[in-house]
């Protein structure tokens, strides 16, 4: 009886110590989970960024806060689950690079490889010799014991590296990720990981000298690392195919994609590698624009941001411990790595900056952002632990804190830095006109349901321009989302299509739209990011203006109410997407254009890149609008699919004085209005003839001349070339009142479109060619306030 219960006594605590640190994990995730989204409640209003509210709660639940409580202490902190920690976290990190591949501008990173890499080899540079100044020091105060080389190694990781996860959720919670500035600073990050990551391999097999060794390892590193991409290209596309009909993949299939990238990562952590580096080129180079994308991106964005990223970042601040600064020389060692952090990054930084022109203010920002931490640095602290490299546990413990206490200093003040610096890194509004069109153009274009995706996609391509020249192209979704509907139904009577998700709205066009895209990916090669919104009309407006300004969109694209019969009449669509339209118009943070699609698909802006030439015409009155339309046309008339004429109309009283553009080449047929505002005669002219010597002059667009004595006579010109142009572009309001447009609105039905534009998409005007009414952005409409929207 003795000898069953002292076995009974042993298998309690064999299953003691088998499930007690898995309980204390789950817990402490659970806890960190929790004061982490009560922290961000609390403090989103101030303006901090997630990560550092995330590791501000792990930080609280660690030693420095409620585990110095004995009773919680012991719960948390056991010798024996150290294990259990350092696993989850490979797994966590695995998948949080994965993902910054997937969303990472990859070929944003590779037209700007050289600025990024300047500014990451600064700022790991003056952080590598402000280590090695003071590794000495540190050695000595911490009396440790070992290599010295090694603790050098370890500062220098510390010091240099940029959390790159911790960057990229910074830059889109303060909502400049997608600017210069904040893309330039998660480029960097990455680079300066790759740098860590490979002083880390250094780290983990200094005991093997042997060269020929390290250049094999380096050669599976990246043979493992080319056959998944490989793998997945190919496996992505079948995929692709065999769900044709799907809006996602399934499930078991999301988890053979996944498998394979774990199997990866745990071989090359065999080999010594750490794998960070490899699950974002795995990631990044995941073929776009198919369902398999599209479907981790949706499966693995929420669970990530929602719960790994606060467990993840959580677990970071739980591991320091600031008792240990109470030792007068801990505290001084922890105050020299602080300031040799900043130092060295803000040396090396703003050397690099300067080099690159780069204005100063910006240079500040990007040295504060690089200086974060909490990613490759903790895992090389890990690494030394683990294996004795460094026999001091004053040094670890005064790193780990180095570390999370540098992050919590310097979070704040990036957010504090990005609200007053909103005049160089906010939304900057673009202004065709005046644009270069080659710049990048970000383009929002917005659909309602399939039926004008292809033309959307069409004006896209024809927008692309040169293949040098950058166009970053979204397409938004917008679906109803209908109010609540009585039913007399018990809640075990109804159909499944009736309990679903946000996800499920959009029924069969989701399916639809996701095939255009992909086939015009496919066709093209040009990636065109897709967003989607649910809300009700009153507020939809209010998701296309928060979108674009997030996405610091140069132009909004909006379809039109109506849509094209078999018989090629117009009809009325829903009246909320009237309505959405006109309140776009009023509060857009940018240019807005509304097309009206007369089937393009049928042949016109063939997105498919085939060989047939489109004409396009741009209808010239004066004015700001119209401006914009011919600035917004730069960019078609670059393309050579495309024979793009200007058609300007001015008034019979100015025949015989025609404005100063040198047109002896071109028909005497055409002119335009000039309007009776001088500033705008003089701008209109400037515009004009600027655009005439860069575009008409070399024989890249037409030019034509309209004289016209009234409303009516313009209304007759425009419908003798109703058949000559597969889309009409105009200006919504024009020069306002004018006498090229007089009578014209006797008929108005949509004010929205302007005078010109309303007639173009009325009836009377029987044309097969489409019509896209670009309006400029308005800063004194867009901070009016809207009775409707009250």
């Amino acid at each position: 009886m003795a000898a069953a219960t002292e076995q009974m006594a042993a298998a309690g605590s064999c299953n003691q110590e088998l499930f007690n640190p898995i309980i204390s994990m789950g817990w402490q995730y659970s806890l960190i989970l929790v004061i982490s989204h009560i922290l961000q409640i609390l403090l989103r209003p101030l303006g901090q960024a997630s990560p550092i509210v995330q590791i501000l709660a792990g930080f609280l639940m660690g030693p420095s806060g409620f585990s110095r409580i004995k009773a919680v202490e012991e719960f948390f902190i056991q010798s024996y689950n150290s294990g259990y920690y350092e696993f989850m976290a490979l797994i966590f990190r695995t998948i949080i690079m994965f993902l910054i591949g997937l969303e990472t501008d990859f070929p944003y990173l590779m037209r700007n490889i050289r600025p990024a890499s300047i500014i990451a080899c600064g700022s790991s540079l003056g952080c590598t010799v402000f280590a090695s100044a003071v590794t000495f020091l540190v050695f000595q105060e911490t009396a440790s014991h070992g290599s010295s080389f090694i603790m050098a190694l370890m500062i220098i990781i510390t010091l240099a590296n940029a959390a790159s996860p911790i960057v990229v959720r910074v830059a889109a919670d303060l909502k400049f990720g997608t600017s210069e500035t904040g893309k330039l600073a998660i480029s960097s990050s990455l680079i300066a990981d790759a740098y860590s990551v490979f002083l880390l391999f250094i780290l983990s097999e200094f005991k093997s000298t042997s060269i020929a060794k390290w250049i094999f390892f380096f050669f599976l590193y990246f043979l493992i690392v080319g056959v998944v991409i490989v793998i997945n290209m190919y496996l992505a596309n079948w995929l692709n195919r065999r769900n044709r009909n799907k809006k996602y993949l399934g499930n078991t299939e999301i988890f053979i994609l996944v498998a394979i990238l774990y199997i990866a990562a745990m071989a090359l952590e065999q080999l010594g590698f750490s794998s960070i580096i490899a699950s974002f080129l795995i990631g990044s180079m995941f073929p776009r624009g198919g369902k398999a994308a599209r479907t981790l991106l949706i499966k693995l964005t929420y669970p990530i941001h929602n719960f790994i990223f606060p467990i993840y970042f959580g677990n970071h601040g739980f591991r320091a411990n600031i008792t240990k600064l109470k030792n007068l020389r801990n505290f001084m060692v922890f105050s020299i790595l602080i300031l040799s952090s900043i130092g060295g990054k803000i040396v090396g930084t703003l050397a690099a900056c300067f080099h690159l022109k780069i204005p100063y203010r910006e240079g500040v920002l990007l040295s504060f952002m690089m200086n974060l931490k909490g990613h490759v640095d903790i895992l090389a602290l890990t690494i030394g632990l683990a294996n004795d490299l460094v026999s001091s546990q004053n040094f670890y413990d005064v790193m780990i804190a180095t570390i999370i206490v540098n992050t919590l200093i310097w979070g704040p003040i990036v957010a504090f830095m990005v609200r007053r610096e909103s005049d160089i890194i906010g939304y900057r509004q673009i202004y065709f006109e005046s644009h270069n069109p080659e710049t990048e153009l970000r383009i929002l274009t917005c659909v309602h349901s399939p039926r004008p995706v292809a033309t959307m996609l069409g004006l896209v391509a024809a927008s692309r321009g040169p293949r040098e020249v950058p166009i970053t192209p979204y397409l938004m979704h917008l679906v109803e989302l209908p109010g609540k509907k009585k039913t007399n139904l018990m809640y075990n009577q109804r159909e499944d299509d009736e309990l679903s998700d946000e996800d499920d709205y959009g029924g069969n066009d989701v399916v639809e739209i996701n095939d255009a895209m992909d086939m015009f990916t496919s066709e093209t090669g040009l990636l065109v990011q897709q967003i989607k919104a649910v809300s009700p009309f009153s507020r939809m407006h209010a998701d296309v203006c928060n979108t674009a300004e997030d996405i610091r969109a140069s132009i909004v694209v909006l379809p039109f109410h109506k849509h094209q019969r078999i018989d090629g009449k117009l009809e009325n669509g829903k009246q909320g997407i009237r309505t959405t339209n006109q309140k776009v118009l009023r509060h857009a943070p940018c240019s807005v254009a509304i097309l009206i699609d007369r089937g393009l698909t049928a042949g016109c802006l063939n997105p498919s890149g085939s060989d047939s030439l489109q004409h396009i015409a741009i209808l010239f009155f004066g004015g700001p609008d119209d401006r914009e339309a011919l600035g917004f046309s730069k960019r078609l008339g670059m393309d050579h699919h495309v024979n793009l004429t200007i058609i300007r109309f001015l008034p019979s009283s100015s025949r015989g004085q025609i404005s100063g553009v040198n047109i002896a080449h071109k028909t005497d047929d055409v002119l335009m209005a000039i309007p009776n505002d001088e500033v705008e005669k003089e701008t209109d002219g400037a515009i004009l003839a600027d655009f005439h010597s860069r575009y008409v002059a070399t024989g890249q667009v037409g030019y034509v001349e309209k004289v016209v004595e009234n409303g009516a006579d313009t209304a007759s010109a425009l419908r003798d070339m109703a058949e000559m142009y597969s889309l009409f572009i105009v200006g919504k309001d024009g020069r306002g009142h004018s006498i090229l447009t007089t009578g014209m609105s006797d008929w108005e039905e949509c004010p929205e479109l302007g005078k010109v534009g309303d007639f173009l998409a009325s009836p009377e005007f029987d044309i097969s060619g489409s019509v896209l009414v670009v309006q400029q952005y308005r800063p004194s409409k867009n901070d009016d306030d809207d009775d409707d929207d009250k």
